[in-house]
């Protein structure tokens, strides 16, 4: 198996007083789904803008696929509000596995036409999820993925999300320990 995300020794504090990694380190192989589980504010978020370099660590190295693609928390805040999903999706994925997506995730193709507001804060996320999987990523991070769904729904994505793991590696934040325990091949604590 080939590594999608390798980070050896990561640092990294917003102060002094609060280090929130201390010499971190993990990798994420195709075909594996590792979760990073913690309370709020314990710099969860924070290690997946690290990943992204959108923050510089203090030392330490991240290594990382150059195709990833990310599943934040907050649906609303992925989506541009002016624009259709459907435009939105255009714009980064390919159409061409559509169909088979919208029906793995329980969703109808007309929900791709509204603007971001039309839809339910659960519809949204299964809208970020399918966007995510059509941009065909090797590394697919997972900010709570499923916090905006209920549990039936929930255990669905997550099964979807598991039968695609052979095409890349996931890693999922989440405070949810149960979740974490049934869908990770390794938990992470922070």
């Amino acid at each position: 198996m080939s590594s999608v995300l390798e980070i050896d020794k990561l640092t990294f504090s917003y102060t002094k007083e609060k280090i929130l990694f201390k010499e971190l380190s993990l990798k994420v192989q195709k075909g594996e789904l590792k979760a990073v589980v913690g309370e709020s504010g314990v710099g969860k978020s924070t290690l997946f803008e690290l990943i992204l370099q959108n923050l510089k660590p203090q030392s330490g190295n991240i290594s990382v696929t150059s195709k990833i693609s990310e599943v934040f928390q907050d649906p609303y805040s992925s989506f541009h509000p002016s624009y259709t999903l459907i435009n939105q999706i255009e714009d980064v994925a390919s159409l061409q596995k559509l169909e088979y997506y919208l029906r793995d995730l329980s969703l109808e193709k007309e929900l791709l036409f509204k603007l971001p507001h039309e839809l339910s804060g659960g519809q949204l996320q299964r809208v970020s999820i399918l966007r995510a999987i059509l941009m065909e990523p090797e590394l697919l991070l997972l900010d709570e993925p499923t916090s905006a769904l209920d549990n039936v729904i929930e255990v669905d994505v997550m099964q979807m999300l598991i039968r695609h793991l052979p095409q890349m590696g996931m890693l999922l934040i989440t405070h949810d320990l149960a979740l974490a325990k049934w869908s990770a091949d390794e938990i992470i604590r922070i």
